[in-house]
């Protein structure tokens, strides 16, 4: 057939559009498979996710919406939850007050603790590959145990802390058994895990390019002054990975209130994790599971707030070499 009769054929519609393209048809064939084999490939995740990540954050908001003890059958009682954990609850606004707490001192500590490590431990000194072990030995250990340690070592009558106190002619102290004290207490033995921190601070530091250290000390820069002026702005991307992470640990902390507190004394250390954790397991009588339900979507919330406002204001500090090329 001439390409003039072809031509024809096809107007009319008696031949397929494509029946003179023989290579771009066997190449949707081929893509159409590939599709199919990608598709089977994904598969699993998708169906994982669907299960355990879908499922399970639609299932809570209902159940936020329900007297639920967590065995028999949710009775939908519309928003009567969280109208009791934001107007009648008493210990409610107290955990959340001591969420913050917690949150705005011990993550500023954390962070300087981490870093300072960091900074000394990124010296070419010897032995130097010893004392980062050490300081991240704690990231690998038990926590149930590491805080089990300090929970003994902080007891006001047999614990080395006031002992060492005595020693040295100091008052001693109540620490996890006074209301006025043990939040402090919490926060300080936190800081002993800072060992991840500072490793993920360690690569940042030897990212840093030399040049910019021999830039500073032709210019006569000093320490501190190269610190703020080289290393701290190259290692802000860093920084705000770690505060990030720190944030959401801080507002997720759990293991330290349960292992040394349980939340008192007086409630000076309930934080709003331990008293989801309270309200929708330990009683046992009567399990709000539904009312755990509705404060687990408050922090929800509260978390996603703190953290977007953490995102939106970063580029006010945080260093983009990107932005500075342009």
């Amino acid at each position: 057939m001439s390409n003039s009769a072809l031509t024809r054929e096809v107007r009319l519609g008696t031949v397929p559009a494509d029946s003179s393209s023989g290579p771009p048809a066997r190449k949707r064939r081929s893509l159409r498979r590939n599709n199919r084999v990608g598709y089977l490939f994904i598969a699993p995740s998708i169906v994982g996710f669907g299960l355990f990540v879908a499922y399970p954050l639609v299932m809570s908001i209902y159940y936020s919406l329900t007297r639920w003890n967590g065995v028999t059958k949710p009775q939908f009682i519309g928003l009567d939850n969280y109208v009791y954990m934001l107007t009648k609850d008493p210990v409610f606004w107290i955990a959340v007050r001591n969420t913050l707490v917690f949150a705005v001192i011990s993550v500023p500590v954390s962070l300087i603790a981490g870093l300072a490590l960091a900074v000394l431990l990124n010296r070419k000194l010897k032995g130097v590959k010893i004392f980062r072990t050490i300081f991240f030995l704690p990231v690998v250990l038990p926590s149930i145990a590491v805080l089990t340690m300090w929970k003994y070592l902080f007891d006001p009558q047999f614990g080395l802390a006031n002992q060492i106190l005595s020693w040295l002619h100091l008052p001693t102290s109540q620490w996890l058994s006074s209301a006025d004290t043990a939040m402090p207490t919490v926060i300080l033995i936190g800081v002993w895990g800072v060992g991840g921190t500072m490793i993920i601070f360690l690569a940042g530091l030897q990212n840093v390019p030399d040049e910019l250290y021999e830039a500073a000390k032709l210019d006569g820069a000093g320490a501190i002054r190269t610190f703020f002026s080289v290393t701290l702005p190259m290692i802000t991307p860093i920084l705000l990975l770690q505060l990030i992470l720190q944030i959401n640990g801080a507002f997720q902390t759990f293991n330290q209130i349960a292992i040394l507190t349980q939340g008192g004394p007086d409630n000076s250390t309930d934080l709003l994790m331990y008293k989801i954790y309270t309200d929708g397991f330990t009683s046992v009588n009567n399990p709000l599971m539904g009312y755990a339900t509705a404060e687990v979507w408050f922090l929800f919330i509260l978390v996603m707030i703190v953290t977007a406002f953490t995102f939106r204001t970063s580029s006010m500090w945080v260093y983009n070499a990107n932005e500075t090329r342009n």
